[in-house]
């Protein structure tokens, strides 16, 4: 998916500090985690493995782990480090206290 502008998603306050959240966008679902350093990362939700929701994964300042079968995919890259299809790795910034999706 391309994103044609930026995109609001909502306040930073809505994904704690290690979590993340699911956004649907255009009809894509969009991952996004802020991560325990206060960086965010956006990913694409859905795993290609067997359709996992991604921000329901571990997470640490590098990987998401799928809560289904473990498969693992870095954040800022969304190449697989277990074998599977990479991710979709999206543009995503704090303005003000808004999370921003796109450029």
């Amino acid at each position: 998916m391309t994103l044609p502008t930026a995109v609001v998603l909502g306040p930073l306050t809505d994904i704690p500090l290690g979590e993340g959240r699911t956004y649907s966008v255009d009809g894509d679902m969009i991952a996004v985690f802020r991560l325990r350093d206060g960086s965010l990362r956006a990913v694409s939700a859905v795993c290609p493995h067997k359709g996992g929701p991604l921000a329901d994964g571990q997470i640490d300042n590098k990987v998401v782990v799928c809560p289904l079968h473990l498969n693992a995919w870095d954040l800022a890259t969304g190449c697989s480090q277990s074998g599977q299809p990479p991710i979709t790795v999206y543009p995503v910034r704090v303005e003000g206290d808004d999370i921003i999706l796109g450029d």
